[in-house]
């Protein structure tokens, strides 16, 4: 940003929602009044030419009505304004307006008045010319070296030049190559036309070389005839500048040296008339307009450069001189002469303001107020110092990295989910084998207390489910108004999630730019995955759930999977999972205990979530507060590692076949060259069954893939049986330790530090690191361990020995009064690691225990450690 503003001399605002562009901006004497002051001509895209007169009584002043001395509406929108000598007859100044199919020819006249705001300007139509071709842009000069008039050339939209000798009709010549048009302009000295082809190429044509070229019209002939007729259009000299041009112009301030100056995207150019670069200059920001206007040293062009963000630079050659700032960003810049002020610049915007402006440096009147001394109380700023700082310590406590959500949010998202399931399925391209797919319909609501811009919502839900649409983009919202969308969820996957639970989210942007995010969950019926079923007596896994109340009657916390005239169905209930499993639930009749039975391990989260979250609705309903759940049975550590190594399996077949497709790919790529090499060569050789070697490597290649992505999908299923049974294991670990809410947390940030398994970083690596942090920070014996560093690498494992050793040494600890804290003090770690003077466990026994193979770890509850104090 620069130190300067732009001194505003004169400045308005042209229309309302008018568009402007590069050549909508013209200053010169278009009146031939022979004072030498300039007008500023401009032209817009909905056809208003205006001519302005500047005469400020001081800086700043606003518009007077006699500034304006012509407003005039055309009938098209104005391209392009220039002032020249474009009428026979006269070496008077003419002003020529470009639309898109015409090029008109207008006097600038006065009538003076009796008083000064009674001058009277018009315009006159000297000629014009209908173009049968879309025009873009136009140049002038004297082509040919013609003395005392300005010829007219105009480039069509489909690359032709058609040049015009002032009232008549010359010829029109096609540019070769052409795709789209460029700045186009008019070097005096070499007699040529310069422009920037869309092949990135600054191109230079020579009028005499035109002129007689073969003309455009008889282009429809044959190539012999136009062979035999005339001449091809060919270029001077070509100069390839890389990039896209926005403006040229060639500039003359020395009778012996022209120079033109090509402004690009990124760089600013100078070249000689040959073609050849004398400089160039990179630029670090997006100019949008320039001009060189005149040569303060010897041998040097001083240039103004403006760009998007509303500067206006000074280059002296390749120097930055000065910067200064514009209000507003500028499409066109010129130098003009006002009321016997020379060198005032004057800038249009692409909305229409207008500026004539100088460079300075205007003093600044304001002082800094004298400030009264005072002596400093000391003990005062220590008492605010003592009192930030405690709020200071208060605020980091928490450790948030995002700031908490206001209690009344600028917009609410609530998401409804529907009690049934949908009478027709919404299902799309499950891959369930299950007769019929169900689905449930969810409603969303979006309610905006403020203007909402450009909110966009997105519906997530866990792998295998799956949405009718996740993606949602409303118009802007008004305040106290909102939008709501319908979307149906559904099982894809041929597995059981390990949730069932989605997630809405809502980004925008409020009025002042700031963006924001608002939030909600929503939780999915259990029948959307399983149905009822007659409930089986054996199974391979069971857990017992031990609560503090009677049992509940299935009839009333599973009114949806129980039909009420089954009276046998009040203790015993059966789950049918659309994959084929089947899951059990029974409640004991005499004692206060619930087991669930299956025969996978990881069927049996989502029942156990299912009947621990009704339980607590129940009891929350019947006022009752100290409802609980606690497990007292073993951890089913060797089943849980099982589905670890069958993962890992999985994972480590992947790898396998990644490098046998590698090996194959580049013996593939090895054959073809042989092959290309053989019939490439002048003297043919037998192929030696080549041929016959890259089909069978072609089948192999296919074969390969085709079993690496079928590899693919088990790995997805069976990381998706590995979330769940780790749900498993949470829940069974925080029920037998009765863990708080922040130690859960802390075990399903370790478990669960995935939400999807990738080759670059796998589950196994992740939970061990997670592990061993917390082996050797709040579950440590010792300060030897909390010595110990750990890896900072990540990668894949040789096997999961470490990790399941890890695991149930993890599990020991906490048995042994371990508790999980992400404290940083070692004084709290050490109180809280071993409570109550509890014992610890010599690690070679534990190290004896792990090691076993087929054991099945059996922990004892809070009683047994307990008693196991008691005895002398």
């Amino acid at each position: 940003m620069s130190l300067f503003k732009a001194r505003d001399w004169w400045s308005t605002v042209l229309g309302e929602k008018e568009e402007f562009d590069q050549g909508c901006l013209c200053v010169a004497d278009v009146d031939n009044s022979g004072t030498g002051q300039d007008k500023i001509i401009v032209g817009s895209y909905m056809g208003y030419l205006r001519i302005f007169n500047p005469r400020p009584v001081k800086p700043g002043d606003e518009i007077q009505p006699e500034d304006l001395l012509l407003e005039v509406q055309l009938r098209e929108p104005i391209l392009q304004v220039e002032v020249g000598k474009f009428v026979s007859g006269t070496e008077g100044l003419h002003l020529a307006v470009l639309h898109c199919r015409k090029l008109c020819v207008y006097a600038v006249s006065g009538t003076l008045g009796n008083v000064e705001h009674g001058n009277q300007y018009q315009i006159k139509l000297m000629y014009e010319h209908n173009l049968q071709r879309t025009a873009c842009n136009m140049t002038y000069g004297p082509f040919g070296g013609v003395k005392g008039r300005d010829l007219i050339c105009i480039q069509s939209m489909d690359g032709m030049l058609m040049l015009f000798e002032q009232e008549s009709y010359a010829f029109g010549r096609f540019l070769p190559g052409f795709l789209l048009p460029g700045p186009l302009t008019y070097s005096s000295r070499t007699d040529s036309f310069i422009t920037v082809s869309s092949c990135r190429q600054v191109e230079c044509y020579k009028y005499q070389v035109l002129a007689f070229a073969t003309d455009a019209d008889e282009r429809q002939e044959t190539e012999q005839q136009k062979l035999s007729s005339g001449k091809r259009v060919a270029v001077d000299w070509v100069l390839n500048i890389g990039e896209q041009a926005l403006d040229i112009c060639v500039v003359s301030f020395n009778q012996t040296v022209s120079s033109v100056f090509v402004l690009g995207e990124r760089n600013f150019f100078c070249l000689k008339d040959n073609g050849q670069i004398r400089f160039m200059k990179k630029l670090d920001y997006s100019p949008s307009c320039f001009i060189p206007y005149c040569s303060v040293k010897e041998g040097t062009i001083n240039t103004l450069v403006g760009n998007h963000s509303k500067m206006l630079n000074v280059y002296q050659d390749i120097t930055l001189k000065w910067a200064t700032q514009l209000p507003h960003i500028p499409v066109s810049v010129k130098v003009a002469n006002l009321q016997d002020l020379k060198g005032v610049i004057v800038t249009l915007s692409d909305d229409g303001h207008l500026q004539c402006s100088y460079l300075g440096t205007d003093p600044s009147l304001f002082q800094a107020p004298r400030v009264d001394s005072r002596e400093i109380n000391y003990e005062e700023f220590e008492a605010e110092m003592k009192e930030l700082q405690k709020i200071i310590k208060e605020a980091t406590k928490t450790q948030d990295i995002l700031p908490k959500s206001e209690k009344h949010g600028d917009l609410i998202v609530t998401a409804e989910v529907s009690p049934d399931l949908d009478t027709e399925s919404q299902a799309i391209d499950s891959e369930v084998k299950a007769e019929a797919v169900p689905s449930v319909t969810v409603k969303i609501t979006v309610q905006s207390r403020v203007t909402a811009q450009k909110p966009n919502l997105a519906v997530c839900v866990q792998a295998p489910l799956a949405v009718t649409c996740d993606q949602f983009v409303f118009d802007d919202l008004e305040p106290d108004s909102s939008e709501t969308v319908v979307l149906s969820v559904f099982l894809k996957g041929n597995c059981s999630p390990s949730e069932l639970e989605g997630n809405c989210l809502v980004s925008y942007n409020i009025p002042t730019g700031i963006p924001k995010v608002a939030q909600c969950n929503f939780r999915l019926p259990l029948r959307l995955v399983c149905s009822p079923a007659q409930p089986s007596k054996a199974a391979n896994h069971k857990i017992t759930i031990d609560t503090n109340k009677p049992p509940i009657s299935f009839l009333t916390i599973f009114p949806d999977f129980v039909d009420p005239s089954e009276d046998d169905q009040a203790n015993v209930l059966g789950f049918q999972f659309l994959t084929g499993s089947k899951t059990t639930l029974l409640a004991s009749k005499t004692s206060q205990r619930y087991r669930i039975q299956s025969d996978q391990l990881e069927d049996l989260w989502l029942i156990t979530k299912e009947l621990t979250l009704r339980l607590e609705e129940h009891f929350k309903k019947q006022n009752c507060k100290d409802f609980a759940c606690t497990f007292s049975g073993s951890i089913p550590l060797q089943e849980y590692f099982e589905l670890i190594d069958r993962h890992f399996e999985l994972r480590l077949n992947a790898e396998k076949f990644q490098e046998l497709l590698s090996e194959r790919a580049v013996q593939f790529r090895a054959i073809e060259r042989r092959l290309l090499t053989r019939f490439k060569d002048k003297t043919p050789a037998p192929l030696q069954h080549l041929d016959t070697l890259l089909e069978g490597t072609f089948r192999e290649v296919i074969a390969l893939a085709d079993a690496a992505e079928e590899n693919q999908a088990n790995v997805f299923q069976a990381f998706a049986k590995l979330k769940s049974a780790t749900h498993l294991m949470i829940m069974l670990i925080s029920l037998w330790q009765k863990l708080s809410t922040d130690q859960v947390a802390i075990l399903e940030a370790t478990f669960l530090p995935l939400a999807e398994d990738t080759p670059e970083l796998g589950w196994e690596e992740t939970v061990d690191a997670a592990i061993s942090y917390l082996l050797r920070t709040c579950l440590s014996k010792s300060s030897k361990e909390q010595a110990l560093t750990l890896s900072s690498q990540l990668c894949m494992p040789k096997d999961t020995s470490r990790l399941k050793k890890n695991i149930t040494l993890f599990c020991d600890r906490l048995a042994k009064g371990g508790r999980l804290s992400l404290s940083t003090d070692s004084d709290t770690q050490q109180a809280t690691v071993m409570p109550g003077g509890c014992t610890t466990i010599p690690e070679s026994d534990l190290e004896e225990r792990t090691v076993i193979p087929g054991s099945t770890a059996t922990f004892p509850n809070h009683g047994q450690i307990a008693k196991q104090k008691s005895k002398p």
